[in-house]
């Protein structure tokens, strides 16, 4: 084999070298766009969810109001449990957020139990049952959340991709989990 013939195999290697990691960077990159996008995806659906729960509370204190309004306290744990929900900037922020709220709805269904004409009232089952149709809708929310992030953070930390990809700017993404698991295991409900 002649000099030239040995460099044109060198080069060609060479080149074939540089299009397969090309290839390889630019499928791994785009497959981070597209987790990166769906996490994006899934906290906005989170958020919207949260949003829907915080405009259903007003009225469910003003109808508990009706019955229980010497329950000052509560009314203002729900009250500033909403605002801290409506605030949240972040999984992070957002996780601190519903552990208070899930307590102050606690309190307020704890009130409610003890007014059997509110048990009774249309306007407050309807508010209830809303409610806890948001609540299930924010639980499989946050599991389709955690799962995207879960994907994305493995993509991120695997080898070689572990290598580069923080210098094309993606990192790791925080789960939307909540402090005190026990508070969300199951979401208020009243039972008649």
């Amino acid at each position: 084999m002649d000099p030239i013939s040995s460099l044109i195999a060198i080069i060609g290697v060479l080149v074939l070298l540089v299009v397969i990691a090309g290839i390889y960077l630019w499928a791994t990159y785009n497959s981070l766009v597209t987790l990166n996008v769906r996490v994006d995806e899934a906290w906005s659906d989170i958020t919207v969810q949260l949003k829907r729960r915080a405009d259903l509370l007003p009225n469910l204190i003003e109808a508990v109001k009706g019955y229980a309004a010497h329950e000052k306290q509560v009314f203002e744990a729900v009250t500033k449990a909403r605002a801290e929900t409506l605030g949240a900037q972040g999984p992070a922020d957002a996780a601190v957020a519903e552990g208070h709220m899930q307590q102050a709805l606690k309190s307020i269904f704890a009130v409610a139990e003890a007014y059997p004409q509110l048990q009774a009232s249309q306007n407050f089952l309807q508010l209830q049952g809303e409610l806890v149709d948001t609540e299930d809708k924010i639980q499989a929310s946050r599991r389709f959340y955690n799962g995207g992030v879960r994907e994305l953070n493995v993509k991120i930390k695997q080898f070689p991709n572990t290598l580069f990809v923080r210098g094309l700017g993606f990192t790791e993404r925080d789960f939307f989990e909540v402090a005190d698991a026990a508070a969300i295991a199951e979401p208020p409900r009243v039972q008649f």
